[in-house]
């Protein structure tokens, strides 16, 4: 914990301001109540409080699921983007139903990057080839109960030929391809018909972004014609 005084008005010192650091947590047990495909674990710890004291002991659990990927496929002279549907099983109680229209994405294997997972999920889960991607942003999916991380990005593909079914059918996947235009996909985000947290946050880039990511791709492929 790195500690500074933070002064009022007159420069005197008020109070004392805690920059967290990760030596500002303890561990005291740790255990694995259950392992499977993915992985739960109990953890028995404090931490630091804001006013420098230390915590109680605290228990919670966390699902351990590793980390992932994912891309907005989106074709700029089309102005037209991939959407993938599909059976999600933590969306069973859902009000819309358990299939859900999302962006293509992967988890990240050991030693993988993850422009390379998105890479190889597209031809798999599409059968789009990323010409060029964006990356925009990496973030934590839900840090009350799981350590699970999405890096995502737009990746440049050409929409010409997309569509149909896709998936490993050895994995259990039934992926269908949807092409849209942009303006289509946000009036279905305004509608509440996405409700997938990246492809709502990649949308909304996208939504902000779309001029400067157009004028930088097509000037891009003009440049390598």
């Amino acid at each position: 914990m790195l500690a500074k005084a933070v002064r009022n008005l007159n420069n005197q010192p008020e109070y004392l301001e805690y920059e967290m650091m990760p030596t500002d947590v303890e561990v005291l047990d740790k255990t694995i109540c259950f392992q499977g495909f993915f992985c739960l674990e109990r953890y028995r710890l404090r931490y630091r409080l804001f006013n420098g004291d230390w915590s109680r002991p605290v228990v919670r659990e966390l699902f351990e699921r590793g980390h992932a990927a994912a891309v907005l496929p989106y074709d700029p002279i089309r102005n037209e983007i991939v959407l993938i549907e599909q059976f999600r099983v933590g969306a069973i109680a859902a009000p819309g139903g358990p299939w859900l229209m999302e962006i293509v994405a992967g988890i990240i294997e050991e030693n993988e990057l993850a422009a390379d997972v998105v890479k190889r999920e597209c031809l798999e889960e599409a059968d789009c080839e990323i010409a060029d991607l964006i990356p925009l942003y990496d973030y934590l999916v839900s840090p009350g109960g799981t350590t699970e991380r999405i890096a995502l990005f737009c990746g440049r593909i050409d929409a010409t030929h997309a569509g149909g079914i896709h998936g490993v059918m050895e994995e259990g996947e039934d992926i269908k391809v949807h092409v849209i235009t942009l303006e289509a996909a946000l009036s279905l985000l305004k509608a509440g018909k996405i409700n997938s947290a990246s492809a709502i946050i990649a949308l909304q880039w996208l939504a902000l972004n779309r001029d400067h990511v157009r004028k930088l791709w097509l000037s891009e492929k003009q440049s390598s014609a």
